[in-house]
């Protein structure tokens, strides 16, 4: 028997996107988040990470389905089985990374990322790194464009296109990867425990300045950031049966 879904649709800004909510609200009906059992997301990949964020303020889970590009995060779309999708999708619960980043001016600005918290060069020479985890200083200087933090959710996103590796979901690891390293030459990064404190320190910030960017949230002219998991926070996501994050991951694998 089919579950009576109390389902809150969100759409992003794109025209199939909300042509979608406006034909399942209809159908299904639709309601606040407050008051839903699970929030539909419709869009992309972007969008689901905004959903995900509106989420966890309520601990109800996310079922995406693309009406963006690649969806990586999402499942397909579909109208007619919605109710029975639900019923038989699996749940992937998710910490994200706290991003604590200081400027050049001593302000502070914190962020949450679900895929990864990554400092960029912002000017026309490359960036400078000195990298501390656990309060042990691992790196004295790391020339790049810049480097990044990845969960195994977002292992495959700009984690991968860096050349990092695409992490199991149960791993517990982070994946440290350099964006463009030019010294050391041949320095690719490292695989932390999840538990892990990574402090970025930027030598020279004004002459070699630096962004650091949390999931799209940015903090730029940076001088210190620091990254570790958020455990108190959950992000749960609903997958069609057969096709969890982890089969997804593996698949990419052999993409």
């Amino acid at each position: 028997m089919t579950a009576q879904w109390k389902i809150c649709f969100a759409a992003s800004e794109t025209e199939p996107a909300v042509e979608a909510r406006d034909r399942l609200a209809e159908r299904f009906g639709n309601c606040g988040p407050n008051e839903a059992d699970v929030i539909v997301a419709l869009g992309g990949d972007g969008f689901m990470l905004q959903a995900l964020s509106t989420a966890s303020q309520f601990d109800v889970p996310v079922y995406g389905m693309n009406r963006g590009t690649v969806g990586f995060l999402m499942n397909d779309y579909g109208e007619d089985d919605l109710p029975l999708r639900l019923d038989a999708a699996e749940e992937e619960v998710i910490n994200p990374l706290r991003m604590t980043a200081q400027t050049l001016t001593g302000s502070t600005s914190e962020a949450i990322a679900i895929n990864e918290v990554s400092l960029l060069r912002a000017g026309p020479q490359a960036a400078k790194l000195r990298i501390t985890v656990d309060g042990k200083t691992r790196l004295e200087e790391l020339v790049c464009d810049g480097a990044l933090i990845s969960t195994p959710a977002g292992s495959t996103a700009y984690n991968y296109s860096a050349h990092g590796p695409i992490l199991p979901i149960g791993s517990d690891v982070l994946a440290l990867t350099a964006v463009a390293a030019f010294r050391p030459r041949r320095w690719r990064g490292a695989l932390l425990r999840n538990t892990s404190r990574v402090e970025f320190s930027v030598l020279e910030p004004e002459k070699r300045p630096v962004m650091a960017d949390a999931d799209g949230r940015q903090a730029r002219n940076v001088v210190r950031v620091e990254v570790r998991s958020e455990p108190h926070i959950r992000h749960r996501i609903l997958f069609d049966s057969g096709h969890g994050l982890e089969e997804r991951l593996i698949r990419e694998q052999f993409a």
